[in-house]
């Protein structure tokens, strides 16, 4: 179920594009149950608190209205969490060279978010074989704005949802790499959106 009795965080919410929650689930796919808490919560704190409060599924709804509620350098940061939560989960020896140097450059790109950058997030991300959190925040970072066509070619811009779309498959993958602790790993990843979410860096909900 859905925990609908949370209450709205203290903080107020700096770090996301817009303050209304029908807006951003436009852009993505919520299950009919967090729709439904749309008119009782329509501004984010109360929405994600009630989503946070709930089962797995509800925390996947959190998970993908945040991911498309962040402003986009904040998000790829949490998809960057989510890349070094997996490294974490399964141990740097487990993850491949090219996932790790995805997840290097996607940090990188929200250090010093510049369209070379950007567009070295997307080399290395075709280098994996996007089924990685790493490889996924790469791909963030390079849908975060500019041009997904070659530089030469006509720029064609990335669609509103696609960086979203990117940043919550990282956090969903990372959160199922350890399956038994999934549960938890939604958690802590969902609060630490929420905390980058009202500007913090969303470190310490990880341990």
């Amino acid at each position: 179920m859905v925990g609908a009795e949370q209450t709205a965080p203290e903080r107020p919410f700096v770090k996301l594009a817009t303050q209304s929650v029908a807006e951003v689930a436009a852009l993505c796919a919520l299950s009919d149950p967090a729709k439904a808490l749309i008119p009782q919560f329509p501004a984010p704190g109360p929405f994600l608190q009630a989503l946070s409060g709930g089962d797995v599924n509800a925390l996947i709804d959190g998970v993908r209205w945040l991911a498309h509620g962040l402003m986009k350098r904040e998000a790829v940061w949490w998809a960057c969490l989510a890349g070094r939560l997996g490294v974490t989960l399964k141990g740097e020896a487990a993850i491949t060279p090219p996932d790790m140097a995805a997840l290097v450059a996607a940090e990188t790109w929200v250090f010093k978010p510049t369209e070379e950058n950007r567009r070295a997030a997307w080399a290395k991300a075709q280098a994996t074989e996007f089924a990685s959190p790493q490889a996924w925040a790469a791909v963030a970072a390079f849908w975060s704005g500019g041009s997904m066509s070659p530089p030469d070619l006509p720029a064609v811009p990335p669609p509103d949802f696609a960086c979203g779309r990117a940043v919550s498959g990282a956090v969903m993958i990372a959160a199922v790499t350890n399956p038994e602790a999934h549960l938890d790993n939604y958690r802590k990843l969902l609060a630490a959106g929420i905390d980058i979410a009202a500007g913090g860096n969303g470190r310490a909900a990880l341990g």
